[in-house]
C-alpha cells in the first residue's frame, strides 16, 4: 500500500507556497541576469514571461484539479500521455529545480557577502552555501507543517523589503517613465526573446502548488485559485521591482550588478543613497533566498518521492516517516543533487541552464492538459496549445552550449527510462 502524505494546506497556504517559490532568486538576481541579456527590453521580456506563465499556470492549475497527487507533470504525463513524456518531465524537472535551488543558494551566499563585506573566494562561496543547503534541508525534512510555518515569515519579510524600496524609490525619483520608453528603443528581438526565457523561469514558482497536490486540502478549488492569484500578484510585483532598478541604476549599470557578489538588488539600495533600505532589502533578499530554497527542495523531494513509487527512481526514496509524514530519504536526496550543482559557484550558469530544462517540462504540462478528458477540463483547450507553443518557441533561443547540453540530458534521461522498464518486465 501506498503511503500517503497529509493534505494540510490549505489556499492562504498554498498562495503563500506559490509565493515562497517566486518571490526570490527571480526578482532577487535573475532579473539582473535577464537585463544583462536584453538590456531596456527586460521590460517587455517581462510581459511576454508573464503571458506564457499564465497559459501555463491554468494549465497546472486545471491538471492538478483533476489529479491531486504529489509530482506535477510527472504525474500528469503519465496519466494523460505515456511513461515516456511522463519521464521526461520528471527528469527535467529534478534537473531545472536543482539548478534553480543552486542559484537560490549562491545568491543568498551573495547577498550575505555583500551585507557583511566579506570578501570570499570561490571555494569559500561554496563551502557557505553547503552549510546554508544542510540547514534548510534539514528543516524540511521535519515535514510539510513546519516548511509551511517558515515559509509565511519569510514571504512575509521579503515583501516588506521590496516594497520599502519600490515606495522610497517612488518618493525620491518619482514614477519611473524612463524605463517604459526605453523599453521600446534600442532593443534586439533575439535577445528579448532570450531574457523572456530567462524570465519565464522566475515565474514558475506556482508550479510548486501543484506539485504539492497530494498535501493540499480540497484540491479542486484550492489549486486553480492559489495558482491565478499567485500570478496576478507577481507580475504586477515584477514590474514595480524591474521599473524601480532601471530607474535608479540603468540598465547597463544594473545587468552589471549580477558579476561579483551577485547581489543586484542591493546595489540597487545602495545606488539609492537612503541608509535605512541597505539593511532592509539585505534581509529581504536572505529571507527570499531561503524562502525559494525551502520550496524547491518540497517540490523536489516530492517529484523524487512521485518517480520512486513508479520505480522510475530507487523504491528507498518513496518511503514516508510515519511520524512526519515527510519523504525523508527524497529530501536528504535533494539537498545531495542540489549541493553538487552549487560547486560550480556561478548564478548565471546554473540559471541559464534550468531556462532550457523548465520550458521543456511546462511543454509537456500544456500537452497533458491539450489532450486531457473534456469532462475534466477547466478551461479551453486553446490555452494549452498557447502554452506548449510558447514553450517550445522560447527554447530555441536560449544559448547552443546550453540546448545542446538540456537535448543530450534528454537522451541519457530516456535511455534510463527505457532500462527500468525492461527491468519491471
Amino acid at each position: 500500500m501506498t503511503e500517503e502524505l497529509k493534505r494540510a494546506i490549505k489556499t492562504p497556504g498554498a498562495i503563500m507556497m506559490g509565493l515562497g517559490s517566486i518571490v526570490g532568486t527571480g526578482i532577487f538576481v535573475s532579473i539582473a541576469i535577464a537585463t544583462q541579456v536584453s538590456g531596456n527590453g527586460i521590460i517587455i521580456a517581462i510581459v511576454i514571461a508573464a503571458i506564457l506563465a499564465t497559459f501555463n499556470g491554468l494549465s497546472s492549475a486545471q491538471l492538478a484539479a483533476a489529479h491531486p497527487v504529489s509530482g506535477g507533470t510527472y504525474e500528469y504525463g503519465n496519466r494523460f500521455l505515456n511513461t515516456y513524456f511522463g519521464f521526461t518531465a520528471g527528469w527535467m524537472f529534478l534537473i531545472a529545480k536543482s539548478a534553480s535551488a543552486a542559484t537560490a543558494v549562491l545568491g543568498c551566499v551573495g547577498y550575505l557577502s555583500y551585507a557583511f563585506d566579506v570578501g570570499a573566494s570561490h571555494w569559500g562561496i561554496v563551502a557557505a552555501g553547503l552549510i546554508l543547503l544542510l540547514i534548510m534541508t534539514f528543516l524540511v525534512s521535519g515535514g510539510i507543517s513546519r516548511s509551511n510555518q517558515a515559509n509565511k515569515y519569510i514571504v512575509c519579510i521579503t515583501l516588506f523589503g521590496l516594497a520599502s524600496l519600490v515606495v522610497v524609490s517612488l518618493f525620491i525619483n518619482g514614477i519611473p517613465t524612463r524605463p517604459i520608453a526605453y523599453a521600446v528603443t534600442d532593443i534586439s528581438i533575439s535577445s528579448i526573446l532570450y531574457a523572456s526565457a530567462l524570465m519565464f523561469v522566475a515565474y514558475t514558482g506556482y508550479g510548486r502548488i501543484a506539485t504539492l497536490g497530494e498535501e493540499v486540502a480540497e484540491p479542486r478549488t484550492t489549486i486553480p485559485k492559489a495558482i491565478i492569484l499567485a500570478m496576478v500578484f507577481i507580475v504586477v510585483l515584477y514590474l514595480a521591482v524591474s521599473l524601480t532598478a532601471l530607474q535608479i541604476m540603468g540598465a547597463d549599470s544594473f545587468g552589471q550588478t549580477v558579476d561579483g557578489e551577485a547581489a543586484p538588488l542591493m546595489m540597487v539600495a545602495q545606488a539609492l543613497s537612503v541608509p535605512v533600505i541597505g539593511p532592509v532589502i539585505s534581509v529581504a533578499a536572505i529571507t527570499a533566498m531561503l524562502g525559494v530554497l525551502l520550496n524547491l527542495i518540497l517540490g523536489l523531494s516530492r517529484v523524487m518521492l512521485s518517480m520512486a513509487r513508479r520505480k522510475d527512481l530507487p523504491g528507498l526514496l518513496a518511503k514516508v516517516n510515519a511520524d512526519s509524514k515527510s519523504p525523508v530519504n527524497a529530501v536528504w536526496a535533494t539537498g545531495i543533487i542540489i549541493g553538487l550543482l552549487v560547486l560550480s559557484g556561478d548564478v548565471v550558469f546554473t540559471w541559464s541552464f534550468s531556462a532550457f530544462t523548465v520550458l521543456i517540462y511546462y511543454a509537456i504540462t500544456n500537452l497533458s492538459a491539450f489532450v486531457m478528458p473534456e469532462g475534466l477540463r477547466l478551461y479551453p483547450r486553446w490555452i494549452p496549445a498557447m502554452g506548449l507553443f510558447g514553450c517550445l518557441f522560447l527554447a530555441v533561443w536560449i544559448e547552443p552550449q546550453i540546448l545542446v547540453s538540456g537535448i543530450a540530458l534528454i537522451v541519457i534521461g530516456l535511455l534510463w527510462h527505457l532500462f527500468s522498464l525492461k527491468l519491471k518486465n
